[in-house]
């Protein structure tokens, strides 16, 4: 089968990590693949050349000239299938696809943010799903959102498909030692805008006691640490975090493809977004058998089930701050038996081999 990955760019985020994966895994069933984008941002190309799987970048500027430029390549590509991510890549692929095709189409929500139901051009975006076979999301929550946003969508064209998660890239260390050096290391594997919720964790960390910030040290792997940024978000906190003196607490690193060894030498991993899909970050972690201290956003309440606790509000400093002193307050053998809890979740639910023949099957059905 000759299949087609499209989204916007091949950056560090974790809906091109996922759909990589994915390509991957197709090519490794003996499957052609190729990909398509319409920025030029390399942190995949490595990976996918290694693989066999070339990539075309049309890289132009003008919307409209984009969009007719990839119809193009679309179509005459004589494709069995074409998988995309992301709703600019999925209204692309869709509108190609008018007034007639040869192809099947499947189209993946990544996130589940509320706007999509307040936006025009969001709204808009759904409605074109119709002109795809099938609309996978990676959370039951984004499924609900889009069906929100168009209600003619039948629940049978309607799936999710959770996350994959190669179990031999993440994994336990063996016989881990937690607070190997004295302190707790917390990691945070995300992008700096405005949603991945900085300030949030920044003003909880204000509200713990000096005594407790000297047992902790954050790391946070993500881009946009760097101008331009996104939006202002970043540039504020650094402020609060000078203003505060607990710049010794959290350190910010750009994106590195050697995550899953810094993950393996965490005592836990963070995420403190106000809205999200299935994040890469937490399904990785739980992999690696790690403590997860987490937003209750999207399904993450119904996946990590090991610790209440250790679930919180996003948009309340206080919530955020009472689960990070539980967090510190565990034994050793409290946070190893909460990771092996995760690790078996994510053993359950996050197969690899699992998640691509799921889509293959849709691909091909």
């Amino acid at each position: 089968m000759k299949i087609l990955c499209v989204i916007d760019n091949l950056g560090p985020g974790g809906a091109q990590r996922q759909l990589v994966e994915l390509a991957i895994g197709f090519k490794e069933k003996d499957n052609e693949v190729c990909f398509l984008t319409y920025y030029n941002n390399p942190f995949f190309n490595a990976s996918l050349e290694k693989a066999g799987i070339s990539v075309t970048c049309i890289n132009e500027p003008d919307y409209l000239r984009r969009l007719v430029k990839m119809r193009s390549f679309i179509r005459k590509g004589h494709f069995n299938a074409v998988l995309s991510f992301l709703e600019g890549a999925n209204f692309i692929c869709e509108f190609a696809g008018i007034p007639f095709r040869k192809w099947r189409l499947i189209v993946g929500e990544r996130s589940a943010d509320p706007k999509i139901l307040k936006s025009p051009k969001l709204i808009i975006y759904r409605w074109f799903h119709i002109f795809a076979d099938f609309i996978v999301a990676n959370s039951d929550s984004n499924i609900e959102l889009v069906r929100s946003a168009n209600p003619f969508l039948s629940q049978n064209r309607c799936k999710v498909i959770f996350n994959l998660v190669d179990f031999n890239r993440w994994k336990p260390v063996p016989e881990f030692e937690f607070r190997k050096n004295g302190k707790f290391k917390l990691l945070i594997s995300s992008n700096h805008i405005y949603t991945k919720n900085l300030n949030g964790l920044v003003e909880a960390l204000a509200l713990l006691k000096r005594e407790e910030l000297d047992k902790i040290e954050i790391e946070w792997y993500g881009g946009r640490i760097a101008e331009p940024y996104v939006d202002s978000s970043f540039p504020d906190a650094m402020q609060k975090i000078r203003d505060l003196n607990i710049g010794k607490v959290i350190s910010f690193y750009s994106p590195t493809n050697e995550i899953a060894q810094k993950m393996q030498n965490a005592d836990a991993i963070g995420l403190f977004s106000f809205i999200e899909g299935l994040p890469n970050a937490v399904c990785e972690g739980m992999a690696c058998a790690k403590p997860v201290i987490c937003s209750k956003v999207s399904d993450l309440s119904d996946l990590l089930v090991s610790d209440e606790n250790l679930l919180f509000d996003p948009a309340d400093p206080q919530s955020i701050t009472a689960s990070i002193r539980y967090l510190l307050s565990l034994r050793n053998d409290q946070l190893r038996r909460i990771g092996l809890e995760n690790q078996r979740v994510a053993r359950e639910l996050f197969n690899k081999e699992k998640i691509i023949s799921s889509y293959l099957n849709l691909l091909k059905s």
